[in-house]
């Protein structure tokens, strides 16, 4: 039976190593003008979707990186101000109605050290220090301590601070009535200031239970070099 095919296909006195080849060729052959059909019909057909996708994948990575470098110039105030509203990571809370100072009681039971820090930034080129490294207060009483600011260098400085206490969990308890933060201070050439931070621990302190065996709290000053105009955003209820 396969003898009558391959006389059908082939001339009957070929020999058969002629045979051989002759199938070989024709496998071979048929081998090739497949693969070449099949390259020219569908081997533009990927390329031209590879293309696409390749640009779409490009105008997405533009985007999310363009979406990124705008996230990060933001979180820095939005991250400030949800720490001032919440008292969150030490920030310390700003704002608070005066009337709560003059009917608060102190708490003569529960003293609290408070160590003043302060540091600046790399390009920061004021001299900043505590006038003091440590004042004993008690909660529901008000108490002064003062910074010392200055301009050693022969050109104006602006300078512009943020905050923070330890542990984080008495930032919400610590209250500022008066402060430097957040605000430009521009010192002219070879100028010294003081400047003064008002401050009480809210009575309620005693009465955490996270806070039952901290009896020592501090206040860090960070101070940066800014430029003209520029402020850090401040929430409104910190404003009134």
């Amino acid at each position: 039976m396969f003898r009558s095919l391959l006389a059908s296909v082939f001339p009957t006195k070929t020999s058969v190593p002629v045979l051989n080849r002759l199938i070989c060729q024709k496998c071979g052959s048929s081998k090739r003008t497949a693969f070449r059909s099949y390259s020219q019909e569908n081997g533009r057909k990927p390329s031209e979707e590879s293309r696409k996708r390749m640009r779409s994948t490009l105008y997405y990575m533009t985007a999310a990186g363009i979406v990124t470098v705008g996230m990060s110039y933001a979180a820095v105030p939005l991250y400030r101000m949800f720490c001032q509203a919440y008292s969150y990571g030490g920030t310390t809370a700003q704002g608070h109605d005066g009337s709560k100072v003059e009917t608060m009681k102190s708490n003569k039971t529960r003293a609290i050290k408070v160590k003043f820090n302060a540091d600046k930034a790399s390009n920061m080129r004021w001299n900043f220090k505590p006038q003091q490294n440590e004042i004993t207060v008690y909660p529901g009483e008000t108490a002064l301590a003062f910074y010392t600011a200055r301009n050693p260098t022969d050109q104006s400085v602006v300078g512009i601070s943020t905050y923070n206490v330890i542990p984080f969990e008495a930032g919400q308890y610590f209250n500022k009535i008066q402060c430097f933060c957040f605000e430009e201070q521009m010192l002219n050439p070879q100028e010294q200031v003081d400047m003064p931070v008002f401050f009480y621990i809210d009575p309620e302190f005693a009465e955490d239970p996270y806070l039952e065996f901290c009896n020592e709290i501090i206040l860090s000053y960070t101070f940066f070099e800014a430029k003209p105009g520029l402020k850090f955003p401040v929430p409104q209820f910190a404003k009134r």
